[in-house]
């Protein structure tokens, strides 16, 4: 019984690391897109494996596009701050 406990956490830190990952998300939007085809295909395998590397390139097109407007928003805190000095620097 005490061999039971270290194998569960490990199963738990497994599936924790799986979501963080997006693993989980990922597979599930797949599996919920093959059930929801309504001609059910030949090779399911094969049909997760071109759907989930469809997910995954959405995904990194989703992180890249999330990074590139962190770095606009930074650059408009920039010129905001910028455009206020030189506004005060012209009522003195």
């Amino acid at each position: 019984m005490s061999n039971y406990k270290p194998n569960d956490s490990k199963r738990e830190e497994f599936r924790r690391y799986l979501e963080r990952a997006g693993v989980l998300d990922a597979l599930t939007k797949v599996l919920v897109m093959l059930y929801e085809e309504p001609e059910k295909p030949d090779d399911a395998l094969e049909y997760i494996r071109k759907h989930l590397g469809g997910i995954t390139d959405v995904t990194l097109k989703v992180e890249s596009l999330e990074k590139t407007l962190e770095d606009v928003k930074a650059e408009n805190r920039e010129l905001k701050t910028k455009l206020a000095k030189l506004e005060i620097s012209g009522d003195e």
